[in-house]
């Protein structure tokens, strides 16, 4: 149940009633944006909401059972802090969203209506459908440890332990020639063996994607140089000349963990735990599937 404050209730008690819809998105990166299907800026907490976005929405939602609730903000690619590339780029996958109902004539007299995230982002030329989930989303997700034979934890994390600014599992290239639009051959990785990089990070550091990060989905070698395929292409150009650096990637099986890092102490799945195979086994006269401990 809303607590409304009693000057917006008197206010909406009074017959006649000014109000807007406005709407704070606080990215990933920490940075906050304000937005309002009024017709001039509005004001508050610290956040300049804008109106030039066009932003609109849809009914809220709201169930009894624990089902995610879902409401579709629609928006024209107006606003200078709303582009194509940044949507395309992942910066508002997940970020945080309030939804306010707000008298636009004294915006004291507000609100929280909802809180939740955005999810799938529709885009077409020059407008853009973000659905926005309500916090029910996040019981959907999993929360401590999974039981599985490969590790759960991310390479370089705390619970790995390995330090990826290691010389051995760090280095630094430049593009030489675009292959396709996410393959390209590079300098600089002559010292490190075919898929070391495999399942890796890369970071550019010049040219129009610097400043972002890829995964890497493969690492070969041809005539000493290496040619890198990323899982993604990104949303500008690969060209000749740019520079990145790169860490070390795995595939998180006990084998990689112990041969390419020395680091079973910190392996964090269950390689032996039975697998569907054990569950399907069956009996024979040769002794093969006798039941007997593996």
């Amino acid at each position: 149940m809303k607590n409304i404050p009693p000057a917006l209730q008197a206010h909406l008690d009074s017959g006649t009633t000014t109000l807007a819809w406005c709407w704070r998105i606080t990215r990933a990166d920490g940075m906050a944006f304000g937005f309002t299907d009024h017709d001039c800026p509005l004001s508050f907490d610290g956040t300049e909401f804008e109106p030039e976005s066009g932003l609109t929405a849809s009914e809220i939602r709201s169930g009894a059972d624990l089902s995610v609730d879902a409401q579709d903000a629609a928006g024209a690619l107006r606003s200078d802090r709303i582009t194509e590339a940044d949507i395309l780029d992942g910066r508002w996958d997940n970020a945080e969203v309030e939804l306010w109902r707000v008298n636009w004539q004294t915006p004291g007299q507000r609100v929280l209506m909802r809180r939740g995230a955005i999810g799938q982002i529709r885009r077409g030329r020059h407008a853009f459908v973000a659905e926005i989930r309500s916090m029910s989303h996040l019981l959907g997700q999993t929360v401590g440890r999974s039981f599985q034979a490969s590790c759960d934890a991310a390479l370089g994390d705390s619970r790995c332990g390995i330090d990826l600014e290691d010389p051995a599992f760090r280095g630094t290239g430049m593009v030489i020639e675009n292959l396709r639009d996410r393959a390209f051959t590079a300098s600089g990785l002559g010292g490190f063996a075919r898929g070391w990089f495999r399942f890796g990070t890369l970071d550019w550091t010049t040219g129009p994607n610097a400043g972002r990060r890829a995964e890497v989905l493969a690492h070969d070698r041809s005539d000493g140089i290496a040619v890198l395929t990323l899982l993604e292409a990104p949303i500008r150009p690969i060209g000749a000349g740019d520079n990145f650096t790169i860490r070390a990637g795995c595939d998180k099986r006990i084998a990689t963990c112990g041969a390419r890092f020395g680091n079973l102490v910190n392996f964090r799945g269950f390689p032996h735990i039975p697998g569907q195979d054990t569950i399907l086994r069956y009996a024979s006269q040769d002794g093969t599937h006798s039941g007997a401990v593996l």
